[in-house]
């Protein structure tokens, strides 16, 4: 495969899923901005395994897992225990569900701890299969259906009090 043809098949997938997964990394990490970081080191590390990844027909999981990642990773990092003091001035949310609910199920999924948030955002939002979020995530079985219960079950008591 050239160069050219290799480069324009990677374009074609990140102009036709570039938004679908913008809004995952939302999903993961609360932040548009950290959301477009975390979809740039996705989109850099995809370009580099771009012929290995694509000739196995992996392309969608492999981001996800780079974004869950790198969402992890970048949690773990010193600078990000600081809170911004710009609180309200990210863009709206693309359409979808009602502004007030999407809002509400944003700022709820937020109260979530981090691992429930990403077990509940891959397996309910992104309906993976209980052993596809565990290999993403790289827990047992198990532990996803707990996390997911959990998570569910506070989703449920924090949407029903606002």
């Amino acid at each position: 495969m050239s160069r050219a043809s290799r480069d324009e098949e990677y374009a074609a997938f990140v102009a036709a899923r570039q938004n679908h997964l913008r809004r995952i990394a939302y999903a993961l990490c609360g932040d548009w901005h950290r959301a477009d970081d975390l979809l740039q080191t996705a989109l850099v590390k995809l370009y580099v395994a771009w012929p290995r990844v694509h000739r196995d027909g992996r392309e969608e999981a492999y981001v996800r897992q780079i974004l869950v990642r790198a969402n992890i990773d970048d949690s773990r990092r010193p600078w990000r225990r600081e809170r911004p003091g710009l609180d309200g001035h990210d863009p709206a949310a693309p359409e979808g569900l009602p502004v007030e609910e999407r809002s509400a199920l944003f700022a709820a999924l937020q109260e979530l701890a981090p691992m429930q948030r990403r077990t509940v955002v891959l397996r309910h939002w992104l309906g993976l299969s209980v052993e596809e979020t565990a290999h993403e995530l790289r827990i047992s079985t198990g532990t996803v259906k707990s996390h997911s219960s959990r998570g569910l079950a506070r989703l449920q008591a924090v949407l029903t009090h606002t």
